[in-house]
């Protein structure tokens, strides 16, 4: 009686032990600050992830640890962490297609009050639903560099965040700013500013050190890279657009070992975890202007001059674009911004009106995600 207790004591523990070491835990790398919003998109993602794989899959999530903003990409594609927030703009020559789509985020300041307020939920459903749906080239690209995309997250508008005023087109001559993409480059030089790339992870260094000027970022970033004891002051209205990063990208080995039903599950986290980084962004930029305005900071609207060579910029700058990206080896970039247009009006509308980040990740589920055919995309 005693060796059979024991047998069966030992068959159970060895099946418990079998149906744990089945679980597949999948590594998470994100090259922003532990709090910041990104990591708040991933958190939401582990907990939806395990709830809706029933355990089969879990995530782990690595804030600035792993692998950082510039690492991120050629990480994956090595296989050193599951998936990743991947910055595309860091990586002109690897991502043309797709950054084309994030170049021409100024679309927004084309839509007048439009899009006021919902700019990174739309943008972000917009972006994703383009590249998941009607952009091979994009694929290719992610295939190309061993991973398989599945979603976006984006912030609210861009603004110039300085140690000092830089509020009209004479502040901006000769002004060293900081910049995440290649539109804002151009907005740069065409206000006669000087544009200077880096790494995210460098910015708070460069800005304490006199490096830079002004950063062009999202009012939330400031706070999410702890750059706020070195902004005094921030512009409001310029230059605009907003920055969406490839949320969840995942290593395509690591992609094809799930089931179809696992992939799926990834997909609902997905939708969870765009949500929860955009909303969070969103409505971060009003909660981060108090806080900075009670630590003394300015708060600034750019000048109506500035305003309006902006505008000129936009108008010019879309036809420009297509030229540079036919340049670069893209052959369809006209059909793809009118392709994307359209789908940009669409999620302005489908994003008006939702307050809290679960309404938005329902309308993400309900509209994008689960309309993905999990037996076919990165396979």
């Amino acid at each position: 009686m005693t060796f059979t207790k024991t047998a069966l004591l030992g068959c159970t523990a060895a099946l418990l032990l079998g149906t744990a070491s089945s679980a597949r835990e999948l590594t998470y790398a994100i090259g922003h600050p532990p709090g910041s919003y990104l990591v708040q998109g991933g958190e939401a993602f582990a907990a939806a992830l395990a709830s809706e794989s029933g355990g089969s899959v879990t995530a782990k999530v690595f804030p600035m640890s792993l692998l950082n903003m510039a690492e991120t990409s050629a990480g994956l594609a090595e296989g050193l962490a599951d998936m990743g927030a991947v910055m595309s703009t860091y990586f002109t020559a690897e991502y043309p297609s797709t950054n084309l789509i994030l170049d021409a985020s100024m679309l927004l300041n084309t839509m007048g009050e439009g899009a006021r307020g919902v700019e990174g939920p739309a943008y972000a459903g917009a972006m994703a639903e383009f590249v998941l749906t009607k952009c091979p080239e994009c694929n290719t690209e992610f295939a190309a560099q061993n991973q398989v995309y599945t979603g976006a997250a984006g912030t609210p508008g861009y603004a110039l965040n300085c140690t000092k005023p830089v509020v009209t087109m004479d502040d901006l001559k000769g002004a060293r700013l900081r910049i995440g993409g290649a539109n804002w480059a151009r907005w740069s030089q065409a206000m006669g500013a000087t544009p200077v790339t880096m790494s995210g992870n460098e910015m708070l260094e460069a800005l304490a050190q006199g490096v830079l000027d002004c950063i062009i970022l999202s009012v939330p970033d400031v706070q999410n890279f702890g750059m706020g004891a070195s902004v005094k002051h921030i512009t409001l209205g310029a230059p605009g657009g907003v920055y969406v990063a490839s949320m969840s990208n995942m290593n395509k080995d690591s992609w094809t070992e799930l089931s179809p039903a696992d992939r799926t599950a990834v997909l609902k986290a997905v939708a969870k975890a765009s949500a929860t980084a955009t909303w969070a962004y969103q409505t971060g930029e009003a909660a981060g202007l108090d806080k900075v305005k009670t630590a003394g900071v300015q708060v600034h609207q750019a000048d109506p001059g500035v305003m309006q060579a902006s505008a000129a910029f936009v108008e010019t700058d879309l036809a420009a674009m297509v030229d540079t990206a036919k340049a670069k080896g893209v052959p369809r970039a006209a059909e793809m911004i009118a392709d994307f247009k359209p789908l940009l009006e669409k999620w302005v509308d489908l994003t008006k009106g939702i307050d809290s980040a679960d309404k938005l990740a329902d309308v993400y589920w309900t509209e994008l995600y689960s309309k993905v055919d999990v037996t076919k995309h990165g396979l």
